[in-house]
């Protein structure tokens, strides 16, 4: 979909583990470029070790892609012909116990993209908020229909410290059912919540459409929801002429569109995708072209 070229100019919101990164560089061989971002040390450390051998064609920055004008601004890069986001978290950091962000590995409660630039842990919202508050938090962010029951247990269970204590506490409060574990949507809506993560793909989204030159597709791939809908509206919006209300007689807003929707409909993983790799079972890509 980003149908990458010689001599073109890329950029790699979410750089992870530089998978991406590496096939867009060599599907750009010899000359094209690649800016990668990651909010993560770990993973930008990670990242300019595995893109070494592509030399100066790629540049690696640590950063939110919320300040995506300024650091592509600062590394030169402008008028790209392609912009990918893969949201979410990588299997490197979801298997690291220090960051706190998995049920399935016990670490301390923190969920921290960059835990030098943050200050608040998962440990903080699960143990200084209000009941209601923390309620909102996990049916808002996690789309949890038992949050209320879930924040009672958490609010009389304090302290929790650990990400076992969370997800056992959690167990006991709803029961199990299925194969998905009862504590994923909470586990999500904490992480959501202390990255700020729907907020920051919200000031995201118009940074990239204006870097991107006519012709540069931008491609995002979320793995839940409220991701997508954000995603799907900014794309549609975009894409539209006249974007006044419904009832209203005339034209007001002179919004003309500055994209094509290349998918109308997300593309999802196939079956045997989900069989290689389970984890993209929820994942949905949209991509969208630049016009003018």
């Amino acid at each position: 979909m980003l149908a990458p070229a010689p001599g073109r100019c890329y950029i790699d919101l979410t750089v992870g583990a530089a998978g991406h990164a590496c096939a867009l560089l060599e599907r750009s061989s010899p000359d094209g470029r690649l800016l990668a971002l990651d909010a993560d040390a770990e993973a930008v450390r990670y990242a300019r070790s595995a893109l070494a051998v592509f030399g100066e064609r790629a540049i690696v920055r640590q950063g939110s892609f919320d300040n995506l004008a300024d650091i592509a601004a600062g590394a030169g890069f402008r008028a790209v012909d392609g912009i990918l986001a893969d949201l979410g978290l990588s299997s490197r950091q979801l298997a690291d116990a220090r960051r706190g962000f998995s049920f399935q590995v016990e670490g301390p409660l923190d969920m921290r993209l960059d835990p030098a630039g943050q200050a608040t842990t998962a440990a903080d919202l699960v143990n200084t908020l209000p009941e209601s508050e923390l309620a909102d938090l996990i049916y808002r962010y996690g789309e949890e229909h038992r949050a209320r029951a879930i924040a009672r247990a958490i609010v009389r269970q304090r302290p929790l410290r650990t990400t076992f204590e969370l997800a056992e506490l959690v167990a006991r409060t709803v029961g199990r059912r299925g194969r998905i574990h009862p504590a994923t949507r909470v586990f999500m809506a904490l992480r959501i919540a202390v990255n700020d993560e729907l907020g920051a793909l919200e000031r995201m989204l118009p940074q990239a459409v204006d870097l991107l030159g006519a012709g540069g597709r931008l491609a995002v791939i979320s793995f839940h929801s409220l991701e997508d809908r954000i995603v799907k509206t900014y794309m549609r919006r975009e894409a539209s002429g006249c974007i006044c209300p419904p009832a209203s007689p005339v034209c007001r807003c002179g919004h003309k569109p500055r994209l094509r929707l290349i998918t109308r409909r997300p593309i999802r993983p196939s079956p045997e995708e989900q069989a290689r790799n389970p984890r993209s079972r929820s994942a949905r890509l949209r991509v969208a072209e630049r016009l003018r």
